[in-house]
């Protein structure tokens, strides 16, 4: 009897998972470790050179100066907020636009925010909701009197709803419409009301995403700086964590201090992450959708 013959090595690396189809995830996973993962490593080695010759020397200077530590508190009391308002606004839209005809139309002026950019949309803002701006010029004239919505805490949040709805409106929508209507129809048939049926059918099937969606609207609106910079009040009230990164790097030239809040800065935005997604775990996890989604 004779001996199999030896498979070649296209034969063992398909045996192990390996084909030409994987290998076109390689030029993916180059350009992971290119631009993300090998400047993540290389970031947080840099963060523990600090100038002063000790290992953790930046991160104890950030935690000891009420000036620095000071500005986690300030970034999450902007970006918590916005990302709570700008999900809690794009439900109900959503489940409007759902049912409009001209739905890509309502979708593409929604999204229009998105092409415009931070630094657009704060110019715009400083224009009209300024000292000289329209709109206060409008309650001048109604005897209401102006009202400062630029260069403070206002200024900044609204720059964040405006820029960050959108996102946070598009991903909603798609998991809206991604839930079957027969489960509505079935709920309104046994005579259930619209509360009701958003209660007790949409929202348990809508968490997990909507979890999802916090997550990612969170993480954009968490590095905000551009309108924190013409928006707000750098030196005061919108003191965001990535201004005295920014200003590390680019004035003081300390690029391990700078990597050393960068590197503070995922690690408050992986704790939110977990804590977000391990409260998802307790949602509905089954199947939404039918023949739509």
């Amino acid at each position: 009897m004779s001996a199999l013959p030896a498979p070649n090595l296209k034969a063992r690396l398909a045996a192990r998972g390996i084909d030409g189809v994987t290998l076109l995830a390689l030029p993916a996973v180059l350009f992971l470790l290119a631009l993300f993962i090998y400047p993540f490593f290389y970031g947080l080695w840099l963060s523990f050179q600090p100038k002063d010759g000790s290992t953790f020397g930046n991160y104890i200077t950030f935690f000891s100066d009420p000036a620095l530590y000071g500005t986690i508190a300030t970034t999450l009391w902007i970006a918590v907020p916005a990302t709570l308002f700008n999900l809690l606004a794009a439900i109900p839209v959503a489940f409007r636009v759902r049912l409009l005809d001209n739905q890509r139309l309502l979708t593409t002026i929604l999204v229009l925010p998105i092409t415009l950019g931070t630094v657009l949309v704060a110019e715009g803002l400083l224009n009209y909701l300024g000292p000289q701006g329209w709109f206060n010029r409008a309650l001048i004239l109604v005897g209401i009197g102006p009202v400062k919505l630029v260069h403070n805490y206002w200024g900044v949040f609204l720059s964040l709803v405006i820029t960050g709805f959108p996102f946070t409106f598009l991903l909603t929508l798609s998991y809206v419409t991604g839930i079957d209507p027969a489960l509505e129809n079935a709920a309104a048939t046994l005579g259930a009301r619209p509360a009701a049926r958003f209660r007790h059918i949409f929202l348990p099937l809508l968490l997990p995403g909507l979890a999802v969606t916090f997550c990612l609207s969170f993480v954009q609106a968490f590095s905000v700086y551009p309108s924190a910079v013409m928006l707000g009040a750098p030196a005061g009230p919108t003191r965001v964590i990535t201004i005295p990164a920014y200003q590390a790097a680019t004035e003081l030239y300390d690029y391990s201090m700078a990597s050393a809040i960068a590197m503070i800065m995922g690690a408050i935005l992986l704790v939110v992450i977990a804590i977000v997604l391990g409260l998802r775990s307790l949602a509905y996890r089954g199947p939404a959708g039918g023949g739509k989604g």
